[in-house]
C-alpha cells in the first residue's frame, strides 16, 4: 500500500492532499473544525516531545522525513508540515479492506503486516499486466487507496520492485532483468540489508546490488560469517527459494511505551504504576482478540542513558487476563535495577497457545491488579 496511513487519513481530510503531512506523535492535537467549516490542524514546526514519525506523505518524504524519525528532527526539515495524530482503528479496518479485495483474485496470500502482502499467483492463468491492474482496481474499490505492485518470479525481487515506481506502480521482471533493473540499485534497497550491513557494504567499496555480485563468495564469507556472506551472494543475483506462507503464527506479543519525559521509579511512582498496569491490560485485550494465551511473561526497559534491560517468567499454567499478566510482569520487574530513570517500558507475552488447546489459570483478585511493584525495590538517589 502507497504510504498507507497517511493515505488513510487524505481519505478523512482530502484537503490535504499535495502538501506535507506527517503522522506520529504523543497526544498530538486532532483537527479543529472551525465554525467555517475548515479546519485547524497542528504544525509540525510546533511539536514538542519525544514523538517519532509513523509515517509521512510522499510530499514530506521529498523534504527528507521519513517513518521511524524523531518529530524534533522531522519539524526542522518541514515545520510548515501538517502533523496529525495517528488512528490505529482506520489503518486495521482499510488493512482487512484491502487483503479481502487482492483475495477475490488472488487467494494465495501471505500476510506481512498492517500494509503488505506476498501473494503466489502461479496458478492464475492471466497476462500479469492485466491481473496486476484488476487487483488495483479491486483494491481501490474496497479502500479508495493506491496500491503498487511487483511480479517477479519469487519474493526477495517482488519486494524490491514493489517500491520501484511508487506511488500507484505495476513492475513486472524477470530473472533476465535483474543485471539491467536490480544491480544499479543500492544495496540498502534488499531487504535484509539494514543500515549497518550497507555501511560496511559501503566501507568495502560495494555500494550496488552489482558490485555485490561481482564480489567473491570467498571475500563476503570472510567479512561476514558463513551464512550471512553466502547470502548476501545469492541475492544479489536475484535468487530467493523462500515459498508464500500462507498462514503465519505469531511467536509473542507485546506493547511497549516510551514516555514524553524520563521517570523515576520513586518520584514518580503513581504514573509508572498506571502505565505499566495500561500495558497489561491491552496486552490482555490483544491475546484475547487474536484467540491465544500465553506460557511467558516478559518486561523490557529502557533507561535514559539507552541501555535496555529485559526480563523473563515462564508460568506453570497459561494466562490471559490482565491481573495475571500485571501479577507476572510485577515479578519480572522486581529482578531489575530501578536506581535510573526509566525512558521506556514494555510488556511481552510469548509461549503462545491458541484458546482451545490452552486453559488459563484462574484470574487473580482484580485488587492484586494494582499492587505497587515499583515499592521496595528502588534504591536511594
Amino acid at each position: 500500500m502507497d504510504a498507507f496511513f497517511a493515505s488513510v487519513e487524505l481519505l478523512s481530510y482530502p484537503e490535504l492532499r499535495g502538501r506535507p503531512v506527517v503522522v506520529g506523535g504523543r497526544n498530538t492535537d486532532a483537527p479543529t473544525l472551525l465554525p467555517d467549516g475548515s479546519r485547524r490542524y497542528a504544525s509540525l514546526g510546533a511539536y514538542v516531545g519525544r514523538g517519532v514519525v509513523t509515517t509521512s506523505t510522499y510530499e514530506a518524504r521529498a523534504l527528507g522525513v521519513f517513518s521511524g524519525m524523531g518529530l524534533m528532527r522531522s519539524a526542522k526539515l518541514a515545520p510548515q508540515a501538517v502533523l496529525l495524530p495517528a488512528n490505529f482503528d482506520a489503518y486495521r479496518d482499510h488493512s482487512r479492506r484491502f487483503k479481502v479485495a487482492v483475495a477475490t483474485i488472488a487467494p494465495h496470500i501471505e500476510n506481512r503486516g498492517i500494509d503488505e502482502i506476498f501473494i503466489d499467483l502461479s496458478d492464475i492463468d492471466e497476462d500479469s499486466l492485466t491481473l496486476a491492474k484488476r487487483i488495483k482496481q479491486a483494491v481501490f474499490d474496497a479502500t479508495g487507496l493506491s496500491c503498487s505492485i511487483g511480479i517477479t518470479p519469487n519474493k526477495l525481487l517482488s519486494k524490491i520492485c514493489s517500491d520501484l515506481d511508487k506511488p500507484d506502480g505495476i513492475t513486472i521482471l524477470g530473472m533476465d532483468d535483474v543485471q539491467t533493473r536490480i544491480w544499479p540499485l543500492a544495496t540498502k534497497k534488499v531487504n535484509g540489508i539494514g543500515p549497518k550491513a550497507y555501511d560496511k557494504l559501503c566501507g568495502l567499496g560495494i555500494n550496488t546490488i552489482g558490485e555485490l555480485a561481482q564480489a567473491a563468495p570467498e571475500f563476503l564469507v570472510q567479512h561476514f560469517g558463513t551464512s550471512t556472506g553466502e547470502w548476501l551472494h545469492r541475492v544479489a543475483y536475484g535468487i530467493d527459494e523462500r515459498p508464500v506462507v500462507l498462514e503465519s503464527e505469531p511467536k509473542s506479543l507485546s506493547r511497549e511505551s516510551t514516555f514524553e519525559r524520563d521517570l523515576h521509579a520513586r518520584n514518580d511512582r503513581a504514573e509508572l504504576s498506571e502505565i505499566f498496569t495500561g500495558l497489561c491490560l491491552r496486552l490482555s485485550e490483544d491475546l484475547k482478540r487474536k484467540g491465544y494465551a500465553c506460557k511467558t511473561i516478559g518486561i523490557k526497559l529502557r533507561y535514559a542513558d539507552f541501555q535496555s534491560v529485559t526480563r523473563d517468567l515462564t508460568l506453570p499454567m497459561p494466562v490471559i487476563e490482565g491481573a495475571d499478566i500485571r501479577k507476572a510482569a510485577g515479578d519480572c520487574l522486581k529482578r531489575v535495577p530501578l536506581t535510573k530513570r526509566i525512558r521506556l517500558l514494555g510488556v511481552r507475552a510469548s509461549g503462545l497457545l491458541l484458546l482451545g488447546e490452552a486453559a488459563p489459570q484462574n484470574t487473580q483478585a482484580q485488587g492484586d491488579l494494582f499492587v505497587d511493584v515499583f515499592t521496595g525495590t528502588v534504591a536511594p538517589d
